[in-house]
């Protein structure tokens, strides 16, 4: 599933191409039955929060699209209109200054509708803090781990604690603060969660600067300056057989319904 600096990138990528345009919008696949609702609208801005984006149209209605485990946007921009590709749930279309057709493509959504705006102040009053929201404020994450009996690598996946954190970041967090994913969210003090909010948000807003997930430095691979950091080199434990520090074996366990990896030499507590 795309975690949160994803979703952060598409709305920058989308709020460049299409904001303050006219906006023809329909769907290939027939499904998105939303889409007269708004087609000829102009957009205003596109909003990201956790794994949420939110379109906001000039007709006061707000879209809606949550990419789930399968979903994706696909971008062109041409002299000529393209054909879809594939199942194309919702297709956004306008032209630029210079007469190119751009075209974004959502294909695989959970969940892609236009609603009136209490239905997204709705969603959103359901999620936790996002870390790459500008102004976020943790406590809410903080207070609600403190009360939890939960495991912290089960809490971190759940969204009404903390916006946009999957998988990937669960892991990687949890390895860098050296905490254990099963040890109780009421057992955690307020700086440890400060600390594992920071160490998260770092990692998100990387992410959203480098356009993918890298947790580590070039320095923990022995990499030369400039020398790109492949996918399987980029984390310190998630899909790793062995650790990058210690070089002990990485447990995997179920939690919330996905692998969990983790290293019991470097995250004991």
């Amino acid at each position: 599933m795309p975690e949160g600096h994803t979703i952060h990138l598409a709305a920058r990528e989308q709020t460049k191409l299409l904001t303050g345009r006219t906006v023809h919008v329909s769907s290939p696949q027939g499904r998105f039955t939303d889409a007269s609702r708004i087609d000829g609208a102009t957009l205003e801005r596109v909003e990201a929060y956790g794994k949420h984006l939110f379109y906001h149209w000039d007709t006061g209605e707000v879209g809606h699209v949550h990419l789930g485990l399968f979903g994706k946007y696909r971008v062109t921009i041409d002299p000529e209109l393209m054909p879809p590709v594939g199942l194309v749930r919702m297709r956004l279309r306008t032209e630029t200054d210079d007469g190119q057709v751009v075209t974004v493509d959502l294909s695989g959504p959970t969940a892609c509708s236009v609603d009136d705006p209490s239905t997204r102040d709705g969603i959103l009053a359901r999620l936790g803090p996002d870390p790459l929201r500008r102004n976020s404020d943790p406590r809410k994450m903080i207070d609600r781990i403190r009360k939890s009996e939960r495991g912290i690598g089960d809490l971190l996946m759940d969204q009404s604690v903390v916006a946009g954190v999957g998988n990937v970041y669960r892991a990687e967090a949890l390895f860098v603060q050296g905490i254990h994913p099963l040890r109780p969210g009421s057992s955690f003090d307020h700086g440890e969660l400060q600390q594992l909010w920071d160490t998260t948000r770092r990692m998100l807003r990387k992410g959203v600067t480098d356009g993918r997930i890298i947790t580590v430095t070039r320095e923990d691979l022995g990499f030369p300056r400039g020398k790109r950091i492949e996918r399987e080199d980029a984390t310190y434990a998630y899909k790793r057989d062995r650790c990058l520090r210690c070089g002990d074996d990485i447990r995997r366990i179920e939690i919330a319904n996905r692998t969990c990896y983790y290293c019991p030499t470097d995250q004991p507590r």
